[in-house]
């Protein structure tokens, strides 16, 4: 049998990860013990050992399911030591995973009621970011994203919050929630805002909704990332063009088969995009309600679309490239990628990354 490397000890960066979705299922239980708080059947099953459920979210129904169980989880984060809990928990899963960097992404409106406001809210978020990184070692930063089922108003006062907290942490302003719903025009003025100030534009779009969605994101909202993207893999136009402009796909094949946007982790188009050219940085999305961190999406590429370690290592390097590390992590990571593949399969030495500069020692 073949032997080759672990995956898990592969650098890489990791830039799709929402908030609440970011939680270990036994972190979840308790606070819901804690705070009384009953959750849906579908919920706990799927997180005392049974299957993650089959969530269907390309009809609106399913979609309402699984907001459903995304809103019980979030409900259960109500203190400030919750959400510092929260973030060193996702570091070190990251870390366990091979990631040397960390971009979580957040509406900071869902939670500003039990924290006290929108800014409160915010910077307990930062601060327990700040803390996770002392803690682990791990660089991390923060994404603002706003809901498209809100008013676009509503979205550039994130905007202008995201922009004043760019000292503080903040790298990029985002677009989520059910790409079907609203146009991505209706937000292009929160994004002028954010990009004005220095953020990186990374809406979701090409997962629910399709090719369009991907073109709105790059036409009207000047997308430097796109979360999701998969499906401009069907118009080979619009591969070209992501790939001319080197627009990285945040891909996620775990929640792409588990909101059923593809049927089996061999549909989802890993390959299509990346023979076409287009950078890719795989994400876990929700891992709470997925099943699946961020060292199985790499695995998924290996078992079910054949990249070798070779391309691995190359998707890694994609990840970290489309990331806002600073040079010096990048290069760092990327040293470490190369290391990764030249030591040979299966070498317990294998180094993980080095340097203080928030990359996972080895």
């Amino acid at each position: 049998m073949e032997r080759v490397r672990d995956v898990s000890e592969l650098p890489k960066a990791h830039l799709h990860l929402h908030f609440t979705g970011s939680m270990r299922p036994g972190t979840l239980l308790e606070l819901a013990d804690k705070y009384g708080v009953r959750l849906p059947e579908a919920l706990t099953d799927a997180l005392t050992g049974g299957e993650s459920p089959r969530l269907r979210a390309t009809d609106e129904r399913g979609w309402f399911r699984f907001q459903r169980l995304y809103d019980a989880a979030r409900s259960c984060l109500r203190e400030p030591e919750d959400i510092q809990r929260l973030v060193r928990e996702a570091a070190e899963e990251d870390v366990k995973d091979g990631s040397g960097w960390l971009e979580i992404q957040v509406d900071p409106t869902s939670y500003a009621p039990r924290l006290g406001g929108l800014i409160p809210a915010l910077e307990i978020i930062l601060d327990a970011v700040e803390s996770a990184m002392r803690e682990t070692g791990l660089g991390m930063r923060v994404l603002v994203a706003a809901n498209r089922m809100k008013h676009p108003l509503d979205a550039r006062t994130l905007a202008r919050l995201a922009v004043r907290y760019a000292d503080r942490g903040v790298i990029g302003f985002g677009l989520s929630n059910d790409e079907r719903r609203g146009l991505a025009r209706d937000f292009d003025r929160a994004f002028a805002i954010a990009r004005d100030g220095g953020l990186l534009s990374a809406p979701h779009g090409g997962e629910l909704a399709g090719v369009a969605s991907v073109r709105d994101c790059l036409d009207d909202l000047g997308a430097d990332r796109i979360g999701h993207g998969v499906r401009a893999a069907e118009d080979p136009r619009l591969l070209k063009r992501l790939a001319d402009r080197g627009v990285t796909c945040e891909v996620c094949p775990a929640s792409n088969v588990a909101l059923g946007v593809y049927e089996k982790p061999e549909d989802v188009p890993l390959r299509t995009l990346f023979e076409a050219g287009v950078p890719m940085a795989l994400g876990a999305d929700d891992p709470l309600l997925f099943g699946a961190r961020l060292a199985a999406q790499y695995e998924i590429a290996r078992r079910y679309h054949g990249f070798d370690d070779a391309e691995l290592a190359e998707l890694a390097r994609q990840s970290v490239r489309g990331s806002a590390a600073p040079k010096d992590v990048q290069d760092e990571l990327l040293s470490g990628i190369d290391a990764w593949l030249a030591a040979a399969p299966g070498d317990p030495g294998t180094p993980v990354g080095a340097g203080p500069a928030g990359v996972r020692q080895g």
